[in-house]
C-alpha cells in the first residue's frame, strides 16, 4: 500500500521466499527490490548474489531485523546497495527506495554505528570468513543440534548441512565438533 501511493512507484510483484524473489525480480526486470534477508529457503544474501549476477544494474534494499555489522557487511559483499532495520518508519523505507533508484547507497542510521566500530576495527576476524548460512550452522552445531535437526530448521538438506559444516571447519581450521563449540564460545556466538 505504501509503495502503490507514492506516485513515482509502482510495485511489480512481491514474493514469500527468496527462491520466488529471484525468480520474480528475473522474470520482471524491476528497478529496486526490497527484500528480507532472513526468507524461507534461499537467504537475501544468497538471493542478491543471483538476481545481481542476472541483472546487475538492479538495486536491492535489504530488510532485517539485525543490527549486527556481520549481516550488514555479508548483504553489501552481495552487491546490495541498501540496508534497513525492519522497524524503519515509512519515510525512512521510501528515502532509502529513492536513493538507491537514483544509484546511490544507503544504510538505516540504525546500523551505522555497529558498521563503523567494526570497519575501524578491520582486524581479520575468522567469523568473517564465513557466510551467513554458514555462521547459522555453526551456531546450530555448537547448540548441540545434529546435521538432521540443522536441516530441518534450515529447510535444506542433510548433505547441504554437511557441506557448509566442512566449509566452516577448513575456513576456520578446526577439526571436530569440540573445536566449534570452543570456537563459539570464545566468539560469544553461544553462552
Amino acid at each position: 500500500m505504501l509503495i502503490n501511493s507514492q506516485a513515482d512507484m509502482e510495485l511489480a510483484g512481491e514474493a514469500a521466499s527468496g527462491e520466488e524473489v529471484v525468480h520474480q525480480a528475473l522474470r520482471l526486470h524491476p528497478d529496486v527490490v526490497v527484500m528480507d534477508i532472513s526468507m524461507p529457503g534461499c537467504n537475501g544474501i544468497e538471493a542478491a548474489r543471483r538476481i545481481l549476477g542476472e541483472l546487475p544494474l538492479v538495486r536491492i534494499i535489504g530488510l532485517s531485523m539485525y543490527k549486527d555489522a556481520v549481516y550488514v557487511r555479508e548483504l553489501l559483499r552481495a552487491g546490495a546497495s541498501a540496508y534497513l532495520v525492519k522497524d524503519c518508519d515509512d519515510a525512512e523505507l521510501l528515502l532509502a527506495i529513492r536513493s538507491v533508484a537514483r544509484g546511490e547507497a544507503y544504510l538505516s542510521p540504525a546500523v551505522t554505528a555497529s558498521v563503523l566500530t567494526d570497519y575501524r576495527k578491520s582486524v581479520a576476524n575468522p567469523i568473517d570468513l564465513l557466510t551467513t548460512r554458514e555462521r547459522e550452522v555453526l551456531v546450530m552445531i555448537a547448540e548441540g543440534k545434529t546435521n538432521k535437526e540443522i536441516a530441518n530448521s534450515l529447510l535444506l538438506s542433510v548433505y547441504t548441512v554437511e557441506s557448509y559444516r566442512g566449509s566452516l571447519m577448513e575456513k576456520l581450521n578446526l577439526h571436530n565438533t569440540g573445536d566449534i563449540v570452543r570456537f563459539a564460545l570464545r566468539n560469544g556466538l553461544i553462552a
